[in-house]
């Protein structure tokens, strides 16, 4: 949630900044500045009357220890709280109706943050293992050559659960756990604590991470309760820490966790409509730090770098694109997308987003820290990244280790989970 002070004190700069997002949808600040300025009138009147209201109590007080009358006094003081409990409320209702037009209302661009209108103004900061990537070789789509194998099964889970849902059998299932585990350990060595959360989250939890209200849709929730099923470990991870002052000397916080994953995918029908880019279901492994707001851009960096070792490790092609202001995700300041390559599109497509979100999450979740020894709190900056989709992960070695002969090979790092070195 951005910070109303800010835009208080800097409406046209503040504009300027959402403008810059530029993907269609404007966000028009004036709503929110007319109740603010209503709200900051009625607190001053609130202000002024408890003033008069306490003055009345105090001179009441010494009337009566001098025997003086007293009546119209009590009355003012009467009318006064009478005024009072009628302003309170107000005001609490225009804080409310500010707090929900800053909920729809996404983060600025961070100021490093290129500048464009879409994904196609994206800037590629770098790429991994192109002497990996055989241009001229053909390959059979990773969702054929699953199926070719029996790994996969679209067809059966269908009849279970709908479209957009998979069922792994035999060393597509133990692939998946192979995969789960590797990425895990590289991670717990890297420095991050492993947590498994809550798959269930409640609507704080979506709210303070930035998925509600704007994106319910986008999300499955259960009717008889005030829960979801998680999109993102994002959301759980994150929402540990809701509503806690941290001491200074605990961050950074960083976290790895698996979950599986629930999107609509709302918005994407006719897209990626067979394999395993768009489910609706998917395992994750997702990074999340917590930082001081002075180290937050090297911890993003090194976040970003920790999703691309999991791919250098499976010596699986890739490049990291810089995301422009036209292509942020709603909650993120600055974000890198890492994309893999998919030799039977002949593209690379998104595994990762790593995102630096600044406060704006920290704002929305209460997540502030204190230092010792000093007054005073301060939000938090919040980061995370998936280290990485495992699915998508899968369909890449699938390609990118198919053999003339049919089988697929077993990246080496993971032969020690598997024990075997084809699929």
């Amino acid at each position: 949630m951005l910070d109303i002070k800010y835009i208080r004190e800097n409406p046209e700069k503040a504009q300027a900044l959402l403008k810059q997002r530029n993907n269609n949808t404007e966000y028009d600040l004036s709503p929110i500045l007319e109740l603010d300025k209503k709200q900051k009138e009625l607190q001053n009147t609130r202000i002024e009357l408890q003033t008069r209201s306490n003055e009345i109590g105090k001179l009441v007080g010494q009337k009566i220890k001098l025997g003086e009358e007293v009546q119209e006094l009590k009355g003012e003081g009467n009318r006064l709280k009478q005024e009072l409990s009628e302003l309170e409320p107000k005001e609490k209702e225009i804080k409310a109706e500010i707090e929900q037009l800053l909920l729809a209302i996404p983060n600025y661009p961070s100021l490093t943050t290129p500048i464009g209108r879409n994904e196609e103004e994206n800037v590629e900061i770098r790429r991994w293992g192109d002497e990996y990537i055989e241009e001229n070789r053909v390959v059979l789509p990773h969702w054929e050559i699953g199926e070719k194998l029996g790994i996969l099964d679209f067809e059966r889970a269908v009849k279970v659960a709908g479209s957009r849902f998979v069922n792994l059998f035999g060393t597509g299932a133990a692939l998946e756990r192979a995969l789960i585990s590797l990425m895990l350990d590289r991670h717990i060595s890297a420095g991050y604590k492993e947590v498994i959360p809550p798959f269930l989250v409640n609507s704080q939890s979506l709210q303070g991470t930035g998925q509600l209200p704007k994106f319910a849709d986008e999300s499955f929730k259960c009717s008889e309760d005030d829960l979801w099923l998680t999109p993102t470990a994002e959301v759980p991870v994150t929402n540990l820490y809701r509503d806690d002052i941290l001491d200074l000397a605990e961050l950074p916080i960083k976290h790895c966790s698996y979950t599986p994953c629930f999107r609509r995918e709302a918005g994407s029908y006719g897209k990626d409509t067979r394999g395993l880019i768009r489910l609706h279901q998917f395992n994750k492994i997702e990074l999340v730090k917590i930082v001081q707001p002075e180290t937050s851009a090297k911890e993003h960096e090194d976040l970003v770098q920790d999703a691309e070792a999991i791919l250098q490790l499976l010596k699986l092609p890739y490049r990291v694109m810089e995301l422009c202001t036209g292509d942020l995700g709603f909650a993120a300041a600055k974000c890198y997308d890492i994309e893999v390559w998919l030799p039977s599109a002949k593209k690379y497509r998104e595994i990762s987003s790593c995102s630096n979100f600044g406060d704006f999450q920290a704002r929305r979740a209460n997540i502030r820290y204190k230092e010792a020894g000093k007054k005073g709190t301060h939000l938090v900056h919040t980061l995370n990244g998936s280290a990485l989709a495992v699915g998508r992960t899968m369909s890449a070695i699938l390609e990118n280790y198919q053999q003339l002969d049919g089988t697929v090979k077993i990246p080496e790092v993971l032969q020690p989970y598997m024990k075997k070195q084809f699929l």
